[in-house]
């Protein structure tokens, strides 16, 4: 009788499968569309400031040179009432750019998971600002068809107007996706669905229509309803911390942690 043939067992290791992660916020078609068109018209604002910019350093901050009567030539004179213009409409620009961009980052915001996206997508209107403004500084100060008093009048605007544009390109508190998403879940938890409240006033969104905060008389009567994304877009800061009344005006259960949940809310906010 023939041996049977020996085998080598070989033990598969069994991979443990990972938990599914939780849903990542993305924001609605109508949102995405709405930042897309923000941005374009902050990016031609931006083009259109920087070409300013280009003009004002080639034409204006650079006199031709005439000839008088009798041959000689006459260094040309700078246009201090131009160059001024300039200067404020190019901040105009720069501001207006970046606060529709600002806009469209609330509506579409970054991932702080990637942080040199995350830093230029919010930064971008300081970034453009200083694009803007520090070439045509700097030619001014060294401009030679300017005398002293000159320089010093059109630098010192030129510096002002430079900082306010950088103070509103500069985001301080940058939305993000993680942002979004935690406060998402933490509504849904809440609530059981992901729909909140604002009015026109008040930097908050909250959880029902009933509260006092939502009824208050103001000018604009108007309550506004949607998803926490929707809220950012509109300008709102985030959740109230005044979650146990508002929980009990909505007839909502309140959970036996809803100090700790308006603790983590607190420290997300500093």
């Amino acid at each position: 009788m023939a041996n049977k043939p020996t085998k080598k067992v070989v033990r598969v290791e069994r991979k443990e499968s990972k938990p599914p992660s939780e849903p990542t916020w993305k924001p609605t078609a109508e949102a995405k569309g709405k930042a897309t068109r923000l941005r374009l018209i902050a990016m031609l604002l931006w083009l259109v400031a920087i070409a300013g910019e280009a003009a004002t350093i080639i034409w204006v901050l650079n006199p031709e040179d005439t000839v008088d009567e009798a041959g000689a030539t006459v260094a040309g004179e700078v246009n201090m009432v131009l160059l001024i213009a300039a200067i404020v409409v190019i901040g105009i620009l720069a501001i207006i750019g970046s606060v529709l961009w600002k806009k469209a980052n609330r509506a579409d915001p970054a991932k702080r998971s990637e942080p040199i996206r995350f830093w230029i997508q919010n930064q971008l209107g300081l970034i453009i600002s200083i694009i803007a403004f520090l070439p045509l500084i700097v030619l001014i100060f060294l401009n030679k068809d300017m005398d002293s008093k000159q320089k010093g009048i059109a630098g010192s605007i030129a510096i002002v107007v430079a900082l306010v544009a950088a103070y509103f390109g500069m985001s301080f508190d940058s939305p993000s996706v993680e942002q979004y998403t935690a406060e998402t879940q933490r509504v849904i938890e809440l609530t059981g669905e992901d729909l909140v409240v604002w009015t026109t006033f008040g930097d908050y969104y909250h959880l029902c229509e009933d509260v006092p905060a939502v009824n208050l008389e103001s000018s604009d009567p108007q309550i506004f309803k949607g998803t926490v994304g929707d809220a950012h877009a509109y300008g709102k800061k985030g959740i109230t911390l005044e979650l146990p009344e508002e929980l009990a005006a909505c007839g909502l259960p309140i959970p036996e942690n809803v100090d700790e949940i308006v603790e983590e809310i607190r420290q997300e906010r500093e």
